[in-house]
């Protein structure tokens, strides 16, 4: 497709926002080796793209400007690198970018085949966009932080998620339902018969005196806080924590990382995690197939053309949606 031009969103410096987006045609780019070029159907905004507009974290993101945002994307393969083996022109796929290059608010985008997965039809592209880095976020904190068991063999956990009624919360809550857990959840009013009906167990507006201090409606203690949202102070956490309770901070500061350290050199048995994604293919794999058993789902908030970015964005930012805002070519 060399030489071919596509419509694509982008920005060129930090911070502007939504009027910060610019709605450009630039070429389609051309597979390397290990990569496949992808007719987009649909991409999901995270948080983290418009934290990364704000720069939040510069330097190091966006490797250079301009920089067309997003990694989640979901599309049909139609070009593939001279390496890839694994797909072919017109395969349907679900796609992690790179942070690094980012690519996702256009019309085509280049993957690593690595972070590249088949897309059953069960599986909308919409429902598959929604899946990288929430879903494996969920997954990680669950499985490698929590040692949550999604097969339930595991022993029995208490857990809390704070803000499950947004993009990680969502899959967190369903996810932790595959263990052997009791999860308590914390949301806004208008969310809690949403996140009752993703599986929690107990759910508590924040807004409340008892919600605001995470306290369980049935007096558990918790094993671990699966935390999807800031402002929340360790000394509101540590009285609600069993005795080796930890705290897993999905948006680490500056400040969690030094309570982290704090905490291992006074050896104490509660702990606060700070969580990096470390993506991988196959976990991302597995979290399709649980979608398409109709064991997991996608929550959609809204659906916006690529046409109408900025609204997408200005929905992220403003940080009430429930579940997941995707932008469609």
């Amino acid at each position: 497709m060399a030489g071919k031009l596509m419509r694509a969103v982008q920005y060129s410096s930090y911070g502007g926002g939504p009027t910060g987006l610019k709605h450009v045609e630039v070429p389609v780019p051309t597979p390397k080796k290990d990569e496949v070029l992808l007719k987009l159907e649909a991409a999901s905004i995270n948080p983290v793209d418009w934290k990364t507009q704000k720069g939040m974290l510069r330097p190091l993101f966006p490797r250079k400007f301009p920089f067309i945002p997003c990694t989640d994307i979901a599309g049909e393969v139609v070009e593939v690198g001279s390496g890839v083996k694994n797909f072919k022109a017109g395969d349907k796929v679900v796609a992690m970018l790179s942070h690094f290059s980012g690519g996702g608010l256009a019309e085509f985008a280049v993957a690593k085949e690595t972070l590249t997965v088949p897309r059953p039809l069960e599986v909308s592209a919409a429902e598959g966009a929604g899946l990288p880095v929430a879903g494996l976020t969920a997954h990680m904190a669950l499985t490698q932080s929590a040692g949550v068991k999604l097969d339930d063999s595991g022993p029995r956990k208490n857990i809390l998620i704070t803000a499950a009624s947004g993009g990680v919360g969502q899959y967190a809550v369903q996810l932790a339902k595959l263990g052997n857990t009791h999860v308590t959840a914390t949301c806004g009013a208008r969310n809690m018969d949403f996140v009752k009906s993703l599986g929690a167990d107990e759910i508590v507006d924040y807004k409340t005196p008892e919600g605001s201090a995470l306290k369980s409606p049935s007096g558990q203690k918790y094993d671990a806080v699966i935390h999807c949202t800031t402002g929340i102070p360790w000394s509101t956490f540590e009285p609600n924590l069993s005795s080796n309770g930890k705290v897993i901070d999905l948006t680490p500061g500056p400040g969690t990382v030094v309570s982290s350290v704090w905490k291992k050199l006074t050896f104490s048995k509660q702990q606060l995690v700070p969580l990096l994604l470390i993506p991988k293919g196959e976990n991302l794999d597995y979290l399709v197939k649980l979608v398409e058993g109709g064991k997991l789902k996608t929550v959609i908030d809204s659906k916006h053309p690529l046409s109408k970015a900025e609204d997408a964005w200005a929905k992220s930012i403003d940080g009430h949606a429930t579940g997941k805002i995707i932008v469609e070519p």
